[in-house]
């Protein structure tokens, strides 16, 4: 069946490989990406000659959320089936180093981002009855590695915000995934917050040094002949997409999990109790929706 499918930060990365693998499994996808007539002008040439629709879409403005959202419905004649949240920033140094308007900038992306699409598409989802979201966390969203804590924070926080969104949309027809990925080869490293403030990460000594050391680290793992493929991400997505409605898991980890999927399903059964003991248990799961 062919889908119509929103990407957010589709210009490059998980976002583009995706869009590109829906396409050519038939969908119908827009790809929302930023400063279409600017730096991104020939990345949307590009995904437009692969026939993907780009629309300008930046998860950090309300007005270019719902305007974007507004452009795919005018052209998609009101349909949308799956809407995927992609877009993000990733971040690593000393905690202590990055300033608050720093982590406010990456939760600005990573999570009230994510709450700008959804306010935006899920009208739409829910008036059909039908629909699929996928959110783009991360195994640091469950497992924390020392100096990733900020990133890691605003992936804990999608955490529990599709946790959330499952259990009240579950009886109106909407499923929501999150996947997991662990370290990829992507721009996401290239383009990593770093700490305005490094005096603060040098009056650490040794332990300071530590962040480096460990970019390099990942950096020659991405190197390797060895090294994990993205794509992999891509096609968890898409296996997704055409899984039927009501028998998706409720996460996905993508890559080397280093223990963040023994920490799915120690929680899985805690969190089942918790909503079972609240007098929800109704709400957690579509008709024959896997729980684990």
């Amino acid at each position: 069946m062919i889908k119509t499918i929103l990407i957010t930060g589709a210009s490059s990365g998980f976002g583009r490989d995706t869009a590109e693998t829906l396409a050519t499994a038939g969908h119908k996808v827009f790809a929302g990406v930023r400063d279409l007539a600017g730096r991104n002008r020939a990345v949307a040439g590009e995904l437009r000659a692969r026939g993907i629709e780009t629309i300008e879409l930046d998860v950090t403005s309300d007005a270019s959320v719902n305007t974007a959202v507004a452009t795919l419905l005018t052209k998609s004649e009101g349909r949308l089936d799956v809407v995927i949240n992609n877009a993000g920033i990733a971040s690593a140094g000393v905690s202590e180093s990055f300033t608050p308007e720093q982590l406010r900038d990456l939760f600005e992306v990573n999570v009230f981002g994510v709450q700008r699409v959804l306010r935006a598409v899920l009208p739409t989802l829910r008036e059909q009855g039908d629909g699929l979201v996928v959110n783009i966390g991360s195994i640091l969203g469950r497992v924390t590695f020392p100096f990733f804590g900020l990133y890691g924070a605003s992936k804990f926080a999608l955490e529990a915000l599709s946790d959330s969104y499952r259990y009240e949309l579950s009886q109106l027809g909407v499923d929501v995934v999150l996947v997991q990925p662990s370290a990829y080869p992507t721009n996401m490293y290239a383009a990593i917050q770093q700490p305005v403030d490094p005096a603060r990460g040098t009056a650490y000594g040794e332990i300071g040094a530590i962040p480096g050391k460990m970019f390099e680290t990942f950096m020659g793992m991405f190197a390797a002949a060895d090294a994990p493929n993205p794509h992999d991400v891509a096609e968890a997505i898409a296996r997704l997409v055409a899984a039927p409605r009501g028998r998706r898991p409720d996460r996905v980890v993508v890559g080397q999990a280093f223990g963040s999927d023994a920490v799915n399903i120690a929680v899985a059964p805690v969190q089942r109790q918790v909503v079972d003991g609240l007098g929800l248990g109704a709400l957690a799961a579509l008709a024959g929706r896997q729980t684990a």
